[in-house]
């Protein structure tokens, strides 16, 4: 078994891009605020139900405006990454946080992801495939054309390390 015994688990050097905030926002909109739109609407539109509908809007909104504002930053403040010429390390999650390292032996194989979203907000994300049982590793958040020159870098790098990845 190869041994990495200058890999540890610390955390990453880069933060995403500060632009993930408003990525992560517009996301959290998404999910958050269909349900109360339509218990306002119905407020608005039913009288004999108004009251149990303002109360429903009330209730829904409130809870999922809190998430609004709060979830964007703190993963924001969580998540963070760095390629060494060793390993990938990430940092994700908000409420259930996870750090990874990879070492780049590991590593089968590395793609970018751009969702609608994601390109409104000039962003990329980054998926490197391992031979791992936890699966893969995420970046997401990150500037599009630093996640290309990433995964350009990875790619060199990953070639010219011994190993078979499994």
């Amino acid at each position: 078994m190869e041994r990495h015994d200058n890999l540890r688990l610390r955390p990453p050097r880069h933060r995403v891009d500060r632009r993930a905030i408003g990525w992560w926002t517009l996301q959290s909109a998404l999910f958050a605020l269909p349900l109360p739109l339509v218990f306002g609407i119905l407020w608005a539109s039913i009288p004999p139900t108004r009251e149990f509908f303002m109360w429903a809007t009330l209730i829904s909104l409130v809870p999922g405006l809190l998430y609004m504002a709060v979830m964007p930053v703190w993963r924001y403040r969580v998540h963070r990454w760095e390629a060494t010429d060793e390993a990938v390390y990430a940092a994700s999650g908000w409420l259930w946080q996870q750090w990874r390292v990879v070492p780049l032996s590991r590593v089968q194989t590395v793609d970018t992801l751009r969702g609608p979203l994601q390109q409104l907000f000039g962003l990329s994300g980054i998926t490197v495939t391992t031979a791992s049982a936890a699966g893969a590793v995420k970046i997401k958040g990150i500037d599009h054309k630093l996640a290309g020159d990433l995964v350009e870098y990875l790619a060199k790098y990953t070639q010219a390390v011994p190993g078979d990845a499994t």
